[in-house]
């Protein structure tokens, strides 16, 4: 039985698109620098607004990586 011991990174990632597009760069770039990113979970979200719209869309992502 083989057995994998895995790492948990906190990262934020922001778009100017939607909270989907800010996922997806968020986990695109802890690719980038981490080596087997096995899944991410989205902690928190959040919006910020100017004039009464909406301008950029904010996450908070748990990234885990297998360890080698």
């Amino acid at each position: 039985m083989s057995a994998s011991v895995a790492r948990i990174t906190h990262i934020s990632a922001r778009s100017d698109t939607s909270f989907d597009d800010a996922v997806r760069i968020g986990v695109e770039r802890a690719a980038q620098t981490l080596r087997n990113v096995s899944g991410a979970w989205v902690k928190d979200q959040k919006v910020k607004v100017e004039d009464g719209r909406i301008v950029s869309w904010q996450v908070v992502l748990e990234v885990s990586f297998v360890l080698e």
